[in-house]
């Protein structure tokens, strides 16, 4: 399955319709109180940890029922959330919900799976480095001027001029060793891979790009109504990453259940990069713990939406956007 930006990322005008629904809400967890988790895509092993808690029983012996919906293309998780349809959703980044916070819905980002955002630049080899891109075609989708474009313009003078729209087909990339393209780190260089092209990942985090990813969001009423249901969430959820990375048979059972589509030689492929590339188990997570979220680099992140003007800082307050209450004591250590 090829994807990169995922639906509704960096896009606060997606979002000014939500509505403001509250989601079912308890004061405390109780023997398999239910707990709805709704992602940003098709089953896949950058969930791998989510899946991997509800397949070895993480969950249940936390005392929660919990249920793992798919997003999608067509799927607005942020709205069906605000509608009670689930109780947290996976956010492709911290900049996306700080953006939708800014937007008006009140969302707050409680934990980051990934300590580092898997979006990237695809160059042939010819390109080794971002700055080698200054001038080339590069092959982007419209929402990345409200993400990662900006930043890139800033710090390495791109310009908008160099960009093409990108249809989530590596041909053109393929079949034209002159451009370059947009992808995620586990998908579509692994496509590319396949077609037989030689060819470069550049990753965006390790130039100073300070988004976490896969995060758990949550409205700001379930946080304070569920409190006890969204601590135990969190804590089954960064121990089943912590299984997955070491044994990942038994969440990619389930995802390749929910996900007909997925291969066996996709999952092995992303998994392999997960590790090597230390998305889930680097930086703060060595010492502070799988799934942290620390003072510094989410205003890092929030700097950088402010920066490059895709937030208005009197919408929305840094603190307003994350809470590390759930996650600074977990210590989940890789």
């Amino acid at each position: 399955m090829i994807k990169t930006l995922k639906p509704m990322r960096f896009g606060a005008a997606l979002f000014a319709s939500v509505g403001l629904c509250s989601a079912l809400v308890s004061t405390a967890v109780r023997a398999d109180e239910k707990f709805v988790y709704m992602t940003n895509w098709f089953a896949e092993a950058e969930h791998g940890g989510f899946y991997q808690a509800l397949a070895t029983g993480l969950y249940k012996k936390a005392g929660l029922d919990v249920s793992i919906k798919m997003g999608g293309p067509q799927v607005n998780v942020v709205q069906l959330m605000a509608a009670g349809q689930a109780d947290c959703i996976m956010g492709s980044s911290d900049l996306q919900m700080i953006q939708i916070r800014a937007s008006g819905v009140p969302v707050v980002n409680v934990a980051a799976a990934m300590q580092k955002d898997p979006q990237v630049l695809i160059a042939h080899e010819d390109v080794t480095s971002l700055e080698g891109l200054k001038g080339k075609t590069i092959l982007i989708v419209p929402s990345a001027h409200q993400g990662y474009w900006p930043w890139l313009k800033a710090k390495y003078g791109f310009t908008d001029d160099q960009t093409r729209p990108y249809n989530f087909s590596v041909q053109p990339f393929v079949a034209d060793k002159t451009i370059a393209q947009q992808g995620y780190l586990t998908s579509e260089p692994f496509a590319i891979q396949k077609a037989g092209v030689k060819a470069n990942v550049l990753m965006f985090s390790d130039k100073g790009y300070p988004a976490y990813a896969t995060t758990i969001t949550c409205m700001d009423k379930t946080v304070k109504e569920r409190k006890k249901a969204v601590a135990a969430f969190v804590k089954a959820s960064m121990e089943g990453w912590k299984s997955y990375l070491n044994d990942p048979a038994a969440a990619n059972a389930l995802i390749k259940k929910d996900n007909t589509e997925m291969t066996d030689d996709q999952l092995a492929y992303s998994v392999a990069k997960l590790k090597e590339m230390g998305m889930i188990a680097s930086g703060d997570a060595i010492k502070l713990g799988i799934g942290i979220i620390t003072d510094a680099r989410a205003k890092a992140s929030y700097d950088m939406l402010v920066s490059t003007k895709l937030i208005d800082p009197t919408k929305v307050k840094l603190a307003e956007t994350y809470t590390t209450e759930f996650v600074k004591d977990l210590k989940v250590l890789p």
